[in-house]
């Protein structure tokens, strides 16, 4: 791999996405030496790895939520992200 490539961890989960898919669209080309495809794999792993994370975060922010007394939300609580 390239040593432009960003750093994962810095992306966004939309950013991690697409590359996620140009890593995949590389992939199931068949045109990529088995080397380079090995590390593609491992970068899409990665990045796969990244964006569950992301979605984790968000759906945790999500279920953070306040319901009032009639079930409709009321306001959020905190939510203290690990991540």
């Amino acid at each position: 791999m390239a040593d432009n490539t960003p750093d994962i961890s810095e992306m966004t989960f939309e950013a991690a996405l697409g590359a996620l898919e140009d890593v995949v669209r590389r992939l199931e080309s068949g045109e990529v030496p088995l080397d380079e495809s090995i590390s593609l794999y491992e970068r899409g792993e990665a990045l796969r790895q990244h964006c569950q994370a992301r979605l984790d975060a968000a759906q945790a922010r999500i279920e953070k939520i306040v319901a009032g007394a009639d079930g409709k939300p009321s306001g959020t609580a905190p939510f203290d992200a690990a991540t």
